[in-house]
């Protein structure tokens, strides 16, 4: 069999897209997969890396303020279109999965155009504006929250769940390694800080602004910046401490700092807090593992989305929410509070564990394979 999988442009696509793939390998060992993806954007990396081939569209999202660029997203999409349906003759897939991002758009149009069956992942609770799009042609779609009728076809919603990082669900290592990596100490309580690789800003922001009286707290932290923001935080803290020295990570009293965690199962193993953005697979992550979290939805986003991921959690009680304006002020001063009340740790670790969902991309693996069938 043969499937070709399209989407990317943030890691919140490209995990969830290679965890499918690994499932799909490992359901049926001989198929072929090819990515298509966006030139110059991270899954040009990111797929070789996990040990599968991709190709790429000149593809452009849409500009929603100067709404006269999209002349150009426009000629883009239409272009990509048509070299799209080139690489599906080409490929002659049994099936095609669209995960998201505006790669996906014009792969799956042309997938569905040449009567392959489409596939797709919506992995926010409030859809993105390609799976809109593409609703219509779908056999099925893949979804993670309740209430997606409101967006799709309610005969072709499938409840999967959002697929996760792999790594981070085993724990083959002693919990002292994990402590001894960070330079941390196993008898304090640790609070992990992640922004993601773009949207960091705001975070990165409030924890600068209220560095010191992190410093001087009881707790430690694990610090993760987003490669664009490292070296700015950095000359900061040296600034402010100038007995830390060079490098990355650094390290300094009860603090880690680095622009990326390569080493996240650790990191999640030995958090008893978590700050992050309210993207659907980090907010799938936290949901399999139980961490108890506030969560600060980037505006930035398409929908609004990230709020709405958050929003379904807080409303069950699973989450703390600060809105993104109010961060700067409250969110460290939040933070501390939470780690500090055992009680409260306790309620929204058990209540954010009742919605995870367990072996998603082994679920949306079977749908794909089922849709595949039918069209042999």
């Amino acid at each position: 069999m043969r499937f070709l999988i399209s989407g990317g442009g943030t890691g919140g696509h490209i995990f969830p897209a290679i965890s499918i793939a690994n499932a799909l390998r490992q359901a049926e060992p001989d198929c072929e997969i090819l990515f298509v993806g966006a030139n110059r954007r991270m899954e040009m990396d990111r797929i070789p890396e996990a040990g599968y081939d991709i190709v790429g569209l000149d593809v452009y999202g849409i500009e929603r303020r100067k709404i006269w660029k999209n002349v150009k997203v426009l000629y883009g999409f239409l272009k990509s279109y048509l070299e799209a349906r080139k690489i599906v003759r080409r490929f002659a897939p049994d099936a095609a999965i669209g995960v998201g991002g505006y790669v996906s758009a014009a792969a799956m149009r042309a997938a569905a155009s040449l009567g392959v069956p489409v596939i797709l992942q919506e992995q926010n609770s409030f859809a993105g504006i390609t799976n809109k799009f593409l609703a219509r042609r779908a056999k099925k779609i893949c979804v993670a929250y309740d209430g997606m009728e409101r967006f799709f076809d309610k005969s072709k919603i499938v409840f999967t769940g959002n697929p996760v990082r792999q790594n981070i669900l085993s724990r083959d290592f002693e919990i002292d390694e994990a402590y001894r990596y960070f330079h941390l100490d196993p008898s304090k309580k640790t609070l992990l800080i992640v922004g993601g690789s773009l949207g960091a800003r705001t975070i990165n922001d409030s924890i600068m602004a209220h560095i010191k009286e992190l410093r001087q707290s009881d707790i430690q932290v694990i610090w993760q910046t987003g490669k664009y923001y490292f070296s700015n935080i950095k000359e900061y803290i040296q600034g402010l401490y100038p007995s830390v020295t060079d490098g990355n990570p650094l390290y300094f009293d009860n603090i880690f700092v680095s622009d990326f965690i390569s080493k996240m199962d650790y990191a999640y193993a030995i958090a008893d807090a978590v700050i992050s953005r309210a993207g659907a697979s980090s907010i799938s992550e936290l949901c399999l593992l139980g961490k108890p979290s506030i969560l600060v939805p980037s505006p930035n986003v398409s929908e609004n989305h990230q709020y709405h991921n958050a929003m379904s959690l807080a409303n069950k009680n699973a989450a703390i929410v600060v809105e993104d304006h109010n961060a700067k002020q409250t969110l460290v001063e939040q933070a501390v509070s939470l780690i500090a009340d055992d009680k409260r740790l306790a309620e929204l670790s058990c209540n954010i564990k009742q919605l995870a969902a367990n072996n998603s991309a082994e679920a949306i693996a079977a749908v794909i394979l089922e849709e595949a069938r039918k069209k042999r």
